[in-house]
């Protein structure tokens, strides 16, 4: 089985010259998304990407599609998923870690609809901290066979290094603060066939 190429990446400034020429794709977290985005960029968490295939497919047909997360992982993973499909989309090498960096700037929704949640890399380490810390509270408190939590998290933490990949965030975006809503996401597929 031969692996699929890397997908191409952007830079930040290659990006901010080509923005209006761009379909920006950002594929965190409705909550990751409502913190700051690129400026013009829709939202369809990576989770949702299969279901979005035939607008994506369609916006790439019209021109160059640009796929955002906050520090790339998720963005490259999204660009291997369409390629699969026929999709032709690039990367922003850094995510919107390296855009604000830069010093460009971010859009945020208006205060009234933006519902105030934390980056996924936050809540994967707020997680696992929490999970490590009851493992070795509980273990000498409760049983000692509850010092293996704090062991799997740790193993997990290895392997999520190792192969670029994590379940715990795979799972932290399962839950309804990380989702978005259905009519959020339904508006969203419907611009980008619009664009």
């Amino acid at each position: 089985m031969t692996s699929s190429p890397a997908p191409v990446a952007l830079r930040t400034d290659q990006a901010r010259t080509r923005l209006h020429e761009l379909t920006v794709i950002d594929v965190r977290t409705s909550a990751e998304y409502a913190t700051g985005h690129l400026p013009g960029a829709v939202n369809i968490p990576l989770d949702h990407i299969r279901r979005a295939l035939p607008e994506i497919r369609h916006a790439a047909e019209r021109g160059d599609v640009l796929v955002v997360c906050a520090s790339g992982a998720r963005s490259e993973n999204a660009c291997k998923l369409l390629a699969e499909q026929g999709i032709t989309t690039a990367t922003l090498a850094g995510g919107t870690g390296a855009w604000a960096a830069e010093g460009h700037d971010l859009h945020t929704p208006p205060a009234c609809e933006n519902r105030a949640g934390w980056s996924m890399e936050r809540q994967v380490r707020f997680t696992a901290g929490t999970l490590v810390l009851l493992g070795l509270v509980l273990g000498p408190l409760v049983h000692p066979a509850l010092l293996l939590i704090s062991a799997g998290i740790a193993g997990g933490l290895v392997y999520s290094a190792l192969t670029n990949t994590c379940g715990m965030a795979a799972v932290l975006g399962r839950l309804p603060y990380n989702r978005p809503r259905a009519a959020d996401l339904d508006a969203t597929l419907t611009a980008l066939r619009s664009r």
